[in-house]
């Protein structure tokens, strides 16, 4: 298939979408042909075809005659510089949202959705590549995915972007002067991304989805300023704010100290979207009571990490309370529990916050977070331990907060490699990869005997349970009667607060 029947067939996917109408055809063709590197165009008759192949043909051929680097970055600045052609200019995508949200705030977040894949912003054919599954544990159902949807960078690609110049803009991933940004080695193009405009607590925000979408329609909420993450109580009255407008989407926030927060706290941001995660799900196992705060009702979440749930049906008075919770927590200690507020002039006690809807209330789940380390555990007391690092090192942020884990690609090819080691009876321990896993194998085949038809989905069973425990470990409050009873001496600290005058 020759260059010109990809072009027909990517301009006939753009009408197809209503990216673009039949006056633009020309008008865009020529655009993908400066794009492209090339000066004329015959007319074929556009072929059937996913839009994934569509583009390769065109990066493949783009790539054979030079214009175009083979590395996965320099193609996807590329096909997003083709994207970005067919998406239409911000002022017709924000008009378009406007007057969905007319109708209804779904409406408009269901159109937008779609459209940010239909842009390839978000690239579904990459989706489609995650593995995912659920796991049965005392906590009910824990999502577990493998992400596989972000490109991993070959050596050629980690070399251009070393050497590629430093820039300062735009100044993170989450700035609005990304809209239409060409990109470079060491950031992401962004052409075809187009962002919302909304008012969060009366001051500018945007609205977006990410990219790689963890879950369905998963989007991010961030300051039109490129300010750091900051959990106060401005904070509470922003997401109470935002799920007041967009009342069928929850939201969250990362924490606001290393360890126990997100990868991006440079840039004051939010993540939310349509998805029920397994701490939705999870039941309050013993009610609490604020002095003063009566009319909220107040519980203990049955979770492996440490949970306090609000509802009321009035958000200022969650907000309150939750602002009191959060000040008494910044400076809460318990050396019985080891909980230190603080060491050396290092604050370590903050909150990971989730908002939602739950009928005519809102609700607010408040998640206790420290992120003191020692000399056994340098990553974090309240982090994986490195018993568990074999399957999941990095920083325990909101979505896995909520019971989503989100694990390293390259455990796709390593639990393949396990099963294949398993039931052939190679030495694990010997094998420079598989090694980390060596003593969790041998645990597993204490409990379990393999078989051929049953050893891939004990693997995906065990690492559902791992992920329960890196969230154990996670939790400052442990789930025993010792542990119960710290977290019930918080909760009086609480109450001694707000009974003062």
């Amino acid at each position: 298939m020759n260059v010109n029947t990809y072009l027909a067939s990517l301009t006939q996917y753009a009408l197809d979408r209503g990216l673009i109408e039949p006056c633009d055809r020309t008008y865009v063709t020529n655009q993908l042909l400066q794009a492209l590197g090339l000066d004329s165009f015959s007319p074929e008759e556009p072929a059937a075809m996913p839009l994934e192949e569509i583009l390769k043909g065109l990066l493949d051929d783009a790539v054979e005659r030079g214009v175009c680097g083979e590395d996965i970055t320099s193609r996807d600045l590329l096909d997003t510089k083709l994207m970005g052609v067919l998406t239409p200019l911000p002022r017709e995508v924000r008009k378009k949202f406007t007057e969905l949200y007319r109708e209804s705030p779904e409406a408009a977040t269901d159109w937008y959705y779609r459209f940010s894949q239909d842009t390839d912003y978000i690239r579904r054919y990459r989706i489609a590549k995650d593995m995912r599954w659920k796991t049965d544990t005392e906590y009910g159902e824990l999502d577990i995915t493998i992400n596989l949807s972000k490109p991993e960078k070959d050596p050629k690609a980690i070399a251009a972007a070393k050497n590629a110049p430093q820039s300062g803009y735009p100044k993170c991933q989450l700035c609005p002067e990304n809209e239409g940004y060409a990109g470079r080695m060491n950031h992401p193009a962004r052409q075809n991304h187009r962002i919302i405009p909304i008012r969060i607590a009366g001051a500018d925000w945007f609205l977006q989805y990410s990219p790689y979408v963890y879950y369905n329609e998963h989007c991010i909420v961030f300051n039109s300023r490129h300010i750091p993450m900051k959990i106060d109580r401005e904070a509470f009255a922003k997401l109470l704010d935002f799920v007041t407008a967009f009342p069928h989407y929850f939201v969250g926030s990362n924490a606001d100290l290393p360890i126990v927060g997100g990868s991006i706290l440079s840039h004051e941001h939010f993540q939310g979207g349509r998805y029920c995660f397994p701490m939705e799900k999870a039941p309050v196992e013993r009610e609490i009571t604020f002095r003063g705060y009566e009319d909220v009702k107040a519980g203990l979440v049955k979770w492996p990490m440490s949970v306090i749930r609000l509802d009321c049906a009035d958000k200022e008075r969650l907000i309150d309370l939750a602002d009191k919770i959060l000040k008494a927590w910044r400076g809460y200690s318990d050396a019985d529990a080891f909980l230190f507020a603080e060491t050396e002039g290092e604050p370590h006690n903050t909150i990971t916050p989730i908002a939602r809807r739950r009928g005519g209330d809102y609700e607010l789940d408040l998640v206790l977070r420290n992120n003191i380390t020692t000399e056994q555990h340098p990553l974090g007391v309240y982090h994986p331990h490195a018993e568990l690092h074999h399957i999941k090192k990095e920083n325990i942020g909101l979505i896995e907060v909520m019971g989503l884990a989100v694990l390293p690609s390259r455990l796709k090819g390593e639990l393949a490699a396990l099963e294949e080691a398993i039931l052939s009876g190679a030495d694990i321990a010997a094998d420079p990869v598989l090694s980390k896993h060596a003593p969790w194998v041998a645990e597993l085949k204490a409990r379990h005997s393999f078989t051929a038809e049953n050893t891939a989905s004990i693997l995906q069973e065990e690492v559902g349970r791992v992920f329960a425990k890196v969230l154990e470990h996670a939790g400052v409050y442990k789930r025993t009667e010792e542990g119960r009873n710290a977290f019930l001496r918080f909760v009086d600290s609480v109450n001694r607060e707000t009974a003062r005058p």
